[in-house]
């Protein structure tokens, strides 16, 4: 069984701009595909390794004996430092969680995945990958998906978007860009031209070895 470190795509993008759709494409094409988001709801669900910390340091955002994630953003959203003391709590867990599926993918012998980290940049995250993918689109299409979202405002969108780095630095810092707002044929694609040529380049690194 080999354990080889396999080739590490980070995918991410703004909100609204098709990242999960995206993820869904390279999961297709049998890549493994790590989902940060699906990580960060497990550890906020019952028995979730995060829920006690959060209790202790939000109290208001336990209902019932759960915690609710609508409290929580509400808490933390009016407290200066509360994002900070959020992240101390969840992003180790987070990278715990990354580090246990890479190695099952090493084990399982992949030889590439896909980590899908909305903040990517953000949080230093492409450091560790061997080419970035950025999901993107106009910005008339982003807005426009995104308000359709049961419960959402421009207020909030707003909110959101000031914690992403802007599309257009993504951009420019990505190894291949996914545009996904000219149809999923488009999009598939795309997503099979990044994996063969990212095939190549693993393949001519591992003959210069």
């Amino acid at each position: 069984m080999s354990t080889a470190r396999p080739y590490i795509v980070g995918l991410t993008g703004s909100i609204g701009m098709g990242k999960t759709e995206t993820a869904r494409l390279f999961a297709r094409l049998g890549i493994p595909v790590y989902d940060a988001d699906a990580a960060v709801h497990r550890l906020y669900e019952s028995g979730g390794a995060a829920v006690d910390e959060i209790a202790r340091a939000f109290p208001t955002s336990m209902r019932n004996g759960r915690l609710d994630r609508e409290r929580l953003a509400a808490q933390v959203s009016t407290d200066p430092g509360g994002l900070q003391r959020l992240e101390r709590i969840v992003h180790p867990l987070v990278a715990r969680s990354q580090q246990a599926f890479l190695e099952q993918a090493a084990q399982d012998g992949a030889e590439m995945v896909v980590l899908d980290i909305p903040l990517l940049f953000e949080t230093g995250g492409h450091d560790r990958a061997d080419a970035v993918v950025v999901v993107s689109a106009p910005e008339d299409v982003q807005r426009s998906r995104v308000m359709s979202r049961p419960g959402m405002t421009a207020e909030r969108l707003d909110h959101i978007l000031a914690r992403q780095m802007p599309d257009v630095d993504k951009r420019a810092r990505a190894h291949f860009v996914v545009e996904t707002d000219k149809g999923f044929d488009h999009a598939f694609a795309q997503v099979k031209k990044i994996v063969a040529a990212l095939q190549e380049r693993r393949r001519k690194e591992a003959a210069g070895a």
